[in-house]
């Protein structure tokens, strides 16, 4: 697969993302209604193969989907190494203590010198379960089990994780 078809894959797959009425974050404050009516932003780590590996922006939507948007950049000497990816996310489960998810999500990873790929499966899908739970004040922590199909034909059953934080 090339960089412009997955590239194109990854634009047409967060446009056509539906937007209907119901949140999927779990809900930090004791006694507080576990169905949240509005849009809830957050910043963070997240790292895995599937997805990409760096920053990590989240949003949950007002219904039972939300995305992530992954990336990073380290460059050393002449080598350049980054990854780029999202995560959709479509709520199965939710309390107000935990929330459990099905996943899916695409990255792209580059290591290399100068527009040379070194990696042999630079591009990655993944579609799995996950889990997402509050350690207090905002902080939540999640876990994703995903079957990652790597461009090379490969196919694994890899952990991804993530720590946020929300804006509520």
């Amino acid at each position: 697969m090339s960089t412009r078809t997955f590239l194109s894959l990854f634009a047409a797959l967060l446009l056509v993302l539906p937007w209907s009425s119901r949140s999927q974050v779990v809900v930090s404050r004791q006694g507080s209604e576990t169905s949240m009516r509005t849009n809830v932003f957050g910043l963070g780590f997240a790292g895995g193969p599937a997805t990409g590996l760096g920053l990590s922006f989240r949003h949950h939507l007002p219904s039972p989907f939300s995305y992530q948007l992954i990336g990073g950049i380290i460059k050393a000497t002449d080598r350049l190494y980054y990854s780029v990816g999202g995560e959709f996310q479509y709520d199965l489960s939710r309390t107000s203590a935990i929330r459990f998810y099905a996943a899916g999500g695409l990255s792209y990873y580059f290591s290399g010198i100068s527009g040379h790929n070194d990696m042999v499966a630079p591009s990655r899908a993944g579609l799995g379960i996950g889990a997402e739970t509050a350690t207090g004040s905002g902080f939540h922590l999640n876990g994703d089990l995903l079957f990652t199909y790597f461009s090379d034909g490969t196919v694994l059953p890899l952990p991804q994780i993530g720590f946020h934080y929300y804006f509520y």
